[in-house]
């Protein structure tokens, strides 16, 4: 059956991002059209409810269409300005309009909130921030005096002390913050750093999942085109066996995705998305190292457009955790349930 959210996304991305668009954007230039028509289209307050400004689109529905984005290789923060609208909108907070972002992003690095007289003051470093120079606000768990704590930060309360990319030319930026806030941008979270961090595993799995799904077509594309020694190179049973473990790997990919997406409507148990984002990465790994192969040397070209899809796959496996971080969450979990609680706990997840 179609999907007409879906379908809508589809056509949107395909209309405007073009290949012109992410080489610009991977040059440093924002692609403003883009995110523009994804923010006329809903698309930005996808996750949330509708008394925060949502369009009543369920996690499954928004999750499809980050997915969609990242098999087309958008280069726009959709991501994470749903992860941070999801954030303030549940902390109470109002949901700026534009680019959001969220920080931090990494366990070592902690902001911390202490009140003052005339309300709050924030200080600490971020790094790795997606996007914090493009940002019109970032959502902020921080260390409060009573627990973890939501402060909405504008632009002007952070300077940007290192300007970087990750491999797949995304802006990570390092942010340094010493700023007051008034009281009203400063909220009680309703989780901790451990479910911000499962969140973001969560939409990193889906990310993966459609950039693999590009790579699968791509390469069943060339296959079928590709004329060696008389016949296509799909037509050999190296390739087909190649071309079948990347295909197994990509529906790898797509289950780990609906799982993190039921975790992420469902609690955000780190058991599920650990296993999900684990599972993804490792899938990333594998069908990047078959999907290049499969090309020949016209893969490794800047001109062809696997490397969109294969730079984020390495890019996004190691956000939010990589493989070895939520394998060992699932793994102490196991040992945890011992021989009488395998099953019930695989079960329950």
């Amino acid at each position: 059956m179609s999907d007409p959210l879906a379908d809508s996304a589809e056509r949107l991305f395909a209309a405007h991002a073009g290949k012109d668009v992410i080489h610009a954007a991977e040059n440093g230039v924002f692609p403003q059209a883009l995110w523009d028509a994804v923010a006329r289209a809903g698309f930005t307050a996808a996750l949330l409810p509708e008394h925060a400004g949502g369009v009543g689109a369920t996690a499954a529905e928004a999750m499809a269409l980050l997915r969609i984005a990242a098999a087309h290789s958008a280069p726009i923060p959709l991501a994470e300005t749903m992860l941070a609208g999801w954030l303030l909108a549940e902390a109470g907070l109002p949901v700026p309009q534009g680019v959001l972002t969220v920080a931090p992003v990494r366990v070592s690095d902690v902001l911390t909130l202490r009140r003052t007289e005339d309300g709050w003051h924030l200080t600490g470093t971020a790094s790795r921030i997606p996007w914090a120079r493009d940002a019109a606000a970032v959502a902020v768990l921080a260390e409060g005096p009573d627990g973890p704590t939501v402060a909405l930060l504008r632009p002007d309360g952070f300077t940007l002390a290192r300007h970087g990319r990750n491999l797949a030319g995304e802006p990570r930026d390092t942010m340094a913050v010493d700023t007051a806030l008034a009281t009203d941008a400063v909220a009680p979270a309703t989780f901790g750093p451990t479910q911000l961090r499962a969140a973001g595993a969560a939409v990193r799995t889906v990310q993966i999942a459609g950039a693999l799904s590009r790579a699968l077509s791509l390469s069943v594309q060339y296959a079928q085109a590709r004329v060696q020694f008389g016949r296509a190179i799909g037509k050999f049973q190296a390739v087909q066996h190649n071309l079948a473990v990347l295909a197994g790997q990509a529906a790898a990919a797509l289950a780990a995705a609906d799982m993190a997406t039921d975790a992420l409507a469902g609690g955000l148990d780190p058991l599920r998305v650990g296993a999900a984002k684990a599972r993804a990465g490792e899938a990333a790994s594998i069908a990047a190292g078959l999907a290049h192969p499969a090309h020949g040397a016209i893969g490794f070209t800047q001109e062809y457009e696997l490397h969109f899809a294969t730079r984020r796959l390495w890019s996004w496996r190691d956000e939010f955790g990589n493989e070895a971080e939520w394998n060992g969450v699932v793994g102490r979990a196991v040992l945890a349930a011992g021989p009488d609680g395998l099953r019930p706990l695989l079960t329950a997840a």
